[in-house]
């Protein structure tokens, strides 16, 4: 099997090597990285692993974020240019995290009928920024995740490679042969860190609301989540957002005694154990 992922990022240093580290070390064989506008790292972060060999970096000038569009290009392009079989559409601050063994292992067991798989989302609790990264302040997770509207997260969605698949906005269906695909759900859990600090969050609503209202062609109940806090934003209210998703450690020995929060140290396990570089290691000698 040829596993490929795709990945729209837009200032995403402060997560992207380790998101492209831990699926390399999961079964992802190649990725197509589409880079929308970047002002920080993150291109020449990219720009390593494609060096190596495991990834081919897109660059996007638009700022209107038609994620479908974009995300539909790269995964055909995962078809065409390097033969996927699967192709998971992923963003930064997603880990796709089989149940056992490899993603791969996980994306078989749901049969060869399947043209697609669908994947649950779990939010990580947001901490206060202490000089370490994300992923060793953030090993709580919530028992019931919900989006800044209240409403529960929907799921995401792999599909088997194909030349005239739809990515649709937000990864969570797709459309082969011009109809919608239905999904088998895969033992896989994505790892969701979608707040990670302050500038980080403040620098997403920011710039993705601007861009989701420069978009004329989306419908406005696409994105809506994102509407909804650049509209705070633009009312002076997004700090107040913010702290909404903050916890203190007392909140959370307090969620976790409730039963509302669980420990999860999944990702803190493996980013911790794993050789610095060493996709990158392994990609140079080969």
């Amino acid at each position: 099997m040829k596993l490929v992922m795709t990945l729209l990022v837009r200032d995403e240093e402060d997560i992207l090597r380790e998101n492209l580290e831990f699926h390399l070390a999961r079964g992802v064989d190649e990725i197509i990285l589409m880079d929308n506008l970047s002002v920080d790292r993150s291109a020449s972060i990219a720009e390593e692993y494609a060096r190596a060999g495991v990834l081919q970096y897109m660059f996007q000038p638009r700022d209107d974020y038609s994620q479908g569009r974009w995300v539909t290009q790269m995964a055909r392009r995962a078809v065409d240019e390097l033969d996927a079989d699967w192709v998971i559409n992923s963003d930064a601050d997603e880990f796709w995290c089989p149940d056992a063994g490899s993603i791969k292992d996980a994306l078989a067991s749901v049969g060869p009928d399947a043209v697609a798989a669908s994947v649950e989302r779990t939010n990580f609790v947001t901490r206060l920024e202490n000089g370490e990264p994300f992923w060793r302040r953030m090993g709580v997770r919530r028992i019931v995740s919900v989006n800044s509207l209240g409403e529960p997260l929907p799921s995401k969605t792999a599909h088997r490679g194909a030349t005239d698949v739809v990515v649709g906005h937000g990864n969570h269906y797709v459309s082969v042969g011009g109809r919608l695909a239905s999904c088998v759900p895969a033992p896989i859990t994505i790892l969701h860190f979608p707040v990670r600090s302050r500038a980080q969050f403040f620098n997403k609503i920011v710039k993705g609301g601007a861009a989701y209202a420069r978009n004329t062609e989306l419908d406005h109940t696409i994105g809506k989540t994102w509407r909804h806090l650049y509209q705070l934003y633009q009312e002076d209210k997004l700090d107040q957002a913010f702290e909404r998703e903050l916890m203190t450690d007392e909140q959370i020995v307090h969620g976790l005694a409730a039963g509302v929060l669980v420990r999860d140290e999944r990702l803190i396990g493996a980013l911790t154990s794993r050789t610095h570089r060493s996709s990158l290691a392994v990609a140079s000698s080969a």
